[in-house]
């Protein structure tokens, strides 16, 4: 396994996986909240060292108000749950997308996250919540136009993505990009990030996912050849 490794997660299909059932999507959201929980703790043992996690984009605000309320309660439900377990498992917790329009619990809720898991260094665990890779970039160029004088090039406008979204810092770029549900787009996802990430898609809805479906996508990752624009190695 390589010394570095970025797996992001477009965890699709929780609606879905409720509906086929004939209940609620928003326990189908619950389930969802459960297989992060399951996925999280076999991280470590895959040499994953930075995992992201599309939990709500910014295009989500669209769904209606029930569905998008009961989210931004499980997600404040979550980390108050989960940010203990999260210390004791060595994981350092960052929130990334924008912040103003999430309800004050929730924020508080990823603020106290954050501080408490500060320390850790078994694994970056990134949630992205109301993120937009889209308008991650253009605040990127906004902060670097306002860098008046200061060269600019890819790593420098890395830097500026990262400050955009409350990542800090130049942003590691994706190795594998997993998408569950069944699904094979990338919605507005990580796509600085993702110029060179090698492509996964399950059918199997995300309420489904389990240590051993992420340690089956790492066995695959690692059977690729990652060319980088290069010719292949036996040519």
């Amino acid at each position: 396994m390589q010394s570095s490794f970025h797996v992001a997660i477009i965890m699709d299909g929780n609606g879905r996986w409720a509906n086929q059932r004939g209940r609620p999507r928003v326990v189908g959201h619950r389930a969802g909240a459960e297989a992060v929980r399951r996925i999280v703790k076999g991280v470590p043992r895959q040499g994953i060292d930075v995992l992201t996690l599309y939990a709500f984009s910014g295009d989500n605000w669209q769904r209606p108000i029930t569905e998008t309320t009961a989210l931004m309660k499980l997600f404040t439900a979550y980390l108050r749950r989960e940010t203990a377990e999260l210390v004791e498992q060595g994981a350092r917790l960052t929130v990334i997308g924008r912040r103003d329009r999430l309800p004050a619990d929730l924020v508080r809720a990823i603020e106290i996250a954050e501080v408490a898991t500060a320390k850790g260094r078994s694994i970056d665990l990134r949630i992205a919540i109301d993120y937009s890779a889209r308008d991650a970039l253009v605040l990127a160029a906004l902060r670097a136009r306002a860098a008046v004088g200061e060269p600019l090039d890819r790593d420098r406008f890395a830097w500026h993505m990262g400050e955009a979204t409350h990542a800090g810092g130049r942003p590691r770029d994706v190795d594998l990009l997993i998408r569950t549900g069944g699904e094979q787009r990338l919605s507005d996802f990580l796509l600085w990030e993702c110029a060179y990430a090698e492509l996964m898609c399950s059918p199997k809805m995300w309420p489904e996912w389990t240590a051993a479906d992420l340690a089956a996508a790492v066995a695959d990752f690692q059977m690729r050849e990652r060319r980088f624009g290069r010719l292949p190695a036996a040519s």
